[in-house]
C-alpha cells in the first residue's frame, strides 16, 4: 500500500497534486529549490483550502487535517521513506534528469519514481537511473482536484508490476480514472488540447472572431468548462508554447507549429492566470476579473 508520497516542485501542478493527495488521507512530503518557493507554494495551498471553506465545501477542522499531512523537506534524503515520488518541476529535460538521478541514488528499488511531464520522454528520464523499470508517468490534469483523470504513461522499460501498482494507487486510493498511454510526445490529452488551442489562435489571428467570442462559442455551444483561451491562460501560455514546440520538433508536422500570437504573448510576459494577465485578466487568487 502506498501511504506516503513525495512531491518535488510546488508550482501550480505540484500545489494541486500535494493538496489532493493530503485530502485523500495520504502523508505528503514536499520539496522545492528554495525556501521562498516552498513557503509560497504552501501559502497557495492554504489559500485554496480557505476558498473551499468560503464555498462550504470544507470545514476549518478538515483544512487543519489536510495541512497537517503536508510536511516540507529541505533535502532529497528525506524522501527516501516514500513509497511513491512524483516530480512536478518545469518541462526542462536536463533538470528532470538530475532529479531522477538523485532519487535513484537514495530510494529503494521498490519506490515508484513518477513524473508529471506532459511531453517529455519517460524512457529518457529513466535512462539516468540504475532501476529504469520503476519509472513511470503520472500526468494529472489542471485543476487536479476537479479532474478525475490521470494518464499513466509507460516508458520503454516500465515494468508490469510498476504499472499495476500505480494503476491500483490511482483507481483504488485516489479514486480517479487511470488511462494507460504508451510514451508519445504530448500523450493523449496535451496532444489534442494543445492542437485545439493552437487552432483557436489561428482563428484569432485571421480576425474571424474575438477571443471572448471564440471562447463563448466553445463553452456555450459545446459545453466546454472553459474556452480555448481561458484554458490556455489557466495552463500557462509558456507551458502551452513549450508543449507545442516540443511536439513540433518531435513530429515535424506543421499543425504543431505554435501561433505567432502565442509567442508574442509569452515574450511579453503575459502568461495567463499566474501573472494576472493573458488573453483575459485575473486576480491574485487566479479568478477571472
Amino acid at each position: 500500500m502506498i501511504k506516503k508520497v513525495g512531491v518535488i516542485g510546488l508550482g501550480t501542478m505540484g500545489q494541486g497534486i500535494a493538496e489532493m493527495l493530503a485530502a485523500k488521507g495520504l502523508d505528503v512530503i514536499v520539496i522545492e529549490r528554495t525556501n521562498e518557493r516552498l513557503a509560497y507554494g504552501l501559502q497557495i495551498i492554504e489559500i485554496s483550502l480557505d476558498k473551499q471553506i468560503e464555498k462550504w465545501a470544507l470545514t476549518g477542522a478538515e483544512k487543519k487535517l489536510i495541512l497537517s499531512r503536508i510536511q516540507s523537506a529541505s533535502t532529497y534524503e528525506e524522501l527516501a521513506g516514500c513509497e511513491l515520488i512524483i516530480e512536478t518541476i518545469s518541462e526542462d529535460l536536463d533538470a528532470k534528469k538530475e532529479v531522477f538521478k538523485k532519487l535513484d541514488a537514495i530510494c529503494g528499488e521498490k519506490v515508484i519514481l513518477a513524473s508529471n511531464t506532459s511531453t517529455l520522454s519517460l524512457t529518457e528520464l529513466a535512462s539516468v537511473t540504475k532501476v529504469p523499470n520503476r519509472v513511470i508517468g503520472l500526468h494529472f490534469i489542471y485543476p487536479v482536484s476537479k479532474i478525475d483523470l490521470v494518464e499513466i504513461v509507460l516508458g520503454l522499460k516500465t515494468s508490469d508490476d510498476t504499472y499495476a501498482r500505480t494503476k491500483h494507487f490511482v483507481e483504488e486510493v485516489l479514486q480517479m480514472k487511470g488511462i494507460m498511454v504508451f510514451e508519445s510526445p504530448g500523450f493523449v490529452t496535451s496532444r489534442l488540447i494543445c492542437l485545439f488551442i493552437n487552432e483557436a489562435l489561428h482563428v484569432l489571428e485571421e480576425g474571424v472572431a474575438s477571443a471572448e467570442d471564440i471562447d463563448n462559442a466553445m463553452r456555450i455551444g459545446y459545453s466546454f468548462q472553459h474556452g480555448p483561451f481561458e484554458m490556455a491562460d489557466r495552463f500557462g501560455l509558456d507551458s502551452v508554447l513549450a508543449a507545442l514546440e516540443r511536439m513540433f520538433r518531435e513530429y515535424g508536422e506543421l499543425k504543431y507549429r505554435p501561433s505567432i500570437v502565442l509567442k508574442k504573448m509569452v515574450r511579453a510576459g503575459h502568461l495567463g492566470a499566474k501573472t494576472g494577465v493573458g488573453f483575459f485578466n485575473y486576480d491574485m487568487d487566479g479568478d477571472r476579473i
